[in-house]
């Protein structure tokens, strides 16, 4: 039998889009356009009234219109009444908080679905933790959405394609009521995996950003892509996810994009970085929130606590400690001790018989 929230989606459901930032914003727009009731919450009243006036998110998605459908409000006892489902796309940093203050308005079996990338400063709580800390542990009612997805793109009905992660039931149901057919949705039952990856994906994409601006080339993007999804692999694996989701959409699928993307706000950072502007004057230069900056601190947390390397993530941080120049941090990275690749440390040189053995004829 499936679960309590294993239900079909050809009825019009009511939807709480908690968060008005552009990923907010692209999940009202796609819910609406499948014919469901939305209503978005901003947790600034005067961000509310213009954004139901505009009908548009001119500071995080200018050019975008919200359909008329859509219902805002910044009123806390509105934002869930009669919902059905909430999405939390508020950043990291400011969930406990967001979350905190709607607590009272939140039912108790509410299915929630975090869209959001990150992982908590001190506490190292992913988004799906920080909702069971507030709200009170409820696993079966937590899902959580990740994967390739540059809102901008999104907008303008680009082909994107992400994996949502969660109980069974929920995940189904999450993908069939936000799936557009120019957004494509999995499911994926590895929910710290998913997290993980798209927490930690941010800090390679900060490197990324900082290679761009001193400008290397594309074998040493190549080369950062590669060593850092072993970073994040093995940050994962030593959580308990599972190894083919670093592999897929939330994983490798997310990295690359936001290693190239020329909008995207942590590559975007550390090229500043790396063209020579401070961390301050690199965060000044955008409204948006770049989560990479926080997660990086978290990450090296973790890192220590289960003690294993994370030696781009360590000159990320030394970067944005101001121990390191962008230029000094690449130069450590490439004077590491040389070794063999993950895997491959203790397998014997391939002979031709092993090479063109039965298997492969």
């Amino acid at each position: 039998m499936g679960s309590r929230f294993d239900t079909l989606t050809d009825m019009s459901e009511r939807v709480a889009v908690i968060g008005d930032g552009a990923m907010g914003t692209i999940c009202a727009i796609m819910l609406a356009e499948n014919g469901h009731r939305v209503r978005f919450w901003s947790a600034f009243p005067e961000a509310a009234e213009a954004l139901a006036a505009a009908r548009e998110n001119r500071r995080f998605l200018p050019g975008v219109k919200l359909p008329d459908s859509i219902e805002v409000t910044g009123r806390d006892e509105e934002a869930m009444a009669g919902a059905s489902l909430a999405i939390s796309a508020v950043p990291t940093q400011f969930m406990r908080s967001v979350w905190t203050r709607l607590g009272k308005q939140c039912p108790a079996d509410l299915p929630i679905c975090s869209v959001t990338k990150g992982i908590e400063n001190h506490t190292l709580l992913c988004p799906s933790g920080i909702l069971q800390d507030v709200l009170g542990p409820a696993p079966d009612r937590i899902a959580v959405l990740s994967g390739p997805s540059i809102a901008p793109e999104i907008a303008c009905r680009q082909p994107a394609t992400v994996a949502v992660a969660g109980p069974a039931g929920l995940a189904r149901r999450v993908q069939r009521l936000i799936s557009r057919p120019y957004f494509r949705v999995y499911t994926n039952p590895d929910m710290i995996g998913v997290e993980i990856a798209g927490a930690t994906k941010n800090v390679i994409a900060i490197a990324a950003g900082m290679l761009d601006g001193l400008g290397f080339g594309s074998n040493a993007k190549a080369a950062l892509l590669t060593r850092g999804l072993a970073e994040i692999t093995r940050l994962g694996r030593r959580l308990h996810a599972r190894a083919a989701t670093f592999a897929g959409l939330a994983g490798v699928g997310d990295l690359v994009t936001t290693c190239i993307s020329p909008v995207g706000r942590n590559r975007s950072f550390g090229e500043a970085l790396g063209r020579g502007s401070t961390v301050a004057q690199a965060l000044g230069a955008t409204d948006s929130v770049v989560e990479g900056v926080a997660t990086t601190a978290s990450v090296i947390a973790l890192a220590h606590r289960e003690q294993i390397e994370m030696p781009i993530t360590e000159a990320v941080a030394a970067v944005l400690g101001g121990r390191l120049s962008p230029t000094q941090a690449v130069e450590e990275l490439m004077r590491r001790p040389l070794k063999a690749e993950e895997g491959h440390a203790q397998e014997s040189p391939a002979t031709p018989d092993a090479e063109n053995g039965d298997k492969c004829r």
